[in-house]
């Protein structure tokens, strides 16, 4: 039997029952057919996540589309493997979405991708699994899990750094872990591309997703403005002089210097970004980009990739999803995290996650609540300096 790293067995035939989280893309196409090529036995489900997925964006830049439904059940049927749709809508809207939203309202930054993750297809769904008699969700990730001898696991970094999904994946705990299959991590997306098309997907040349599922057209602002309403307030300079006014602080981000639309140029004739969103008093602050100079940061609610983390020590942190490590002495708590930076960093927001690694080992992330910076944002922003 054909096996793949990172793969749970069972002590007798090591044969496990596997619900294949199909998403409609080529990734996970692939990854239930490795798992059916590795003798378990494979069950695909779609997660339908749309109240009303007529709704959601067509073609490739989603994840929840009627078109994405479809690849899915002609990929498993492909593959040969029974195929469900499963209707977890109303816990993603709950769960995802209105934290989304409420998160910005609050003058937060959230990574809904993340937050799927951990609420959706690692607790929703890895429950219902388990509940149903299946020993392991196996999905598309680019990650490793590494076992070792104790029956412990280790989340690690894909090969394909490009491709490398372990900053989302850094919300699982041991138990998450326990039960879960990624059988890409050792493998680079050309490969699996050209596998796919061997094995006669027809989902081998489809586009991979981006952007975020459940805003049809892209325009996060707009899908705010519709359920938060407008809320006009000030733009100011971090010195207090108002710039501009704008329709509604949530439509702004920590580092974001287009579309600030202000009335004014600042002073010193050089560009500014946003240094700071203050919900409390509905103010946008803006500033010189070195105001945007993180050195330290405060995290909370942190969940650990196996044992859990405690005590002074070194480690890499990656701050955005698609961002670069950076060295960082941290002291990890059991509720919160205290992160020093070797070298300060930019575009560093509240609401974001912050996730430790040691090596390639995913230590465990946690989600920033404030940040420490040698410039202050604001007479009175939010941010702590």
């Amino acid at each position: 039997m054909t096996d793949f790293p990172g793969a749970p067995t069972t002590p007798s035939t090591g044969r496990l029952r596997v619900l294949a989280a199909m998403s409609g893309g080529v990734d996970s196409a692939v990854a239930a057919a490795r798992a059916v090529e590795a003798g378990h036995e494979v069950t695909g489900v779609h997660l339908a996540l749309a109240s009303n997925p007529q709704s959601f964006r067509t073609g490739a830049r989603g994840c929840c589309t009627l078109e994405d439904s479809r690849d899915a059940r002609r990929a498993a049927d492909v593959i040969g493997i029974p195929f469900y749709v499963w209707d977890l809508a109303e816990r993603f809207r709950e769960d995802v979405i209105e934290d989304f939203v409420a998160e910005y309202a609050a003058g937060r930054t959230p990574n809904p991708c993340l937050r799927c993750n951990e609420k959706i297809k690692f607790a929703a769904l890895l429950d219902k699994a388990i509940a149903l008699g299946f020993d392991a969700v196996c999905t598309g990730h680019y990650a490793r899990i590494l076992d070792h001898a104790d029956g412990t696991r280790e989340l690690h970094r894909a090969v394909d750094a490009a491709k490398d999904q372990s900053y989302v994946l850094g919300v699982l705990d041991a138990e998450q872990l326990a039960h879960s299959l990624f059988p890409l991590g050792d493998t680079t997306k050309d490969v699996i591309r050209a596998e796919a098309e061997r094995r006669g997907l027809a989902v081998a040349k489809k586009p991979d997703s981006h952007d975020i599922c459940f805003i049809t057209d892209g325009d996060t602002q707009g899908f705010l403005a519709e359920r938060l309403g407008t809320a006009p307030g000030d733009i100011l300079d971090a010195d207090g002089t108002k710039l501009g006014e704008h329709d509604g602080a949530y439509g702004f981000t920590i580092g974001q210097r287009k579309g600030l639309r202000l009335g004014r140029p600042a002073a010193d004739g050089k560009p500014r970004y946003v240094l700071d969103i203050s919900p409390v008093n509905n103010t946008v602050t803006v500033g010189p980009v070195e105001g945007l100079d993180v050195h330290a940061l405060t995290a909370i609610r942190p969940r650990w990739c196996g044992t859990p983390a405690a005590g002074e020590g070194r480690y890499t942190a990656q701050l955005r999803a698609h961002g670069e490590e950076v060295p960082v002495t941290a002291v990890l708590g059991e509720d919160e995290l205290h992160v020093r930076l070797d070298s300060p960093a930019r575009g560093i927001a509240p609401g974001q996650a912050v996730v430790l690694y040691d090596g390639t080992r995913v230590v465990g992330s946690a989600t920033i609540a404030s940040t420490e910076r040698a410039v202050a944002p604001s007479p009175g922003g939010s941010q702590t300096v």
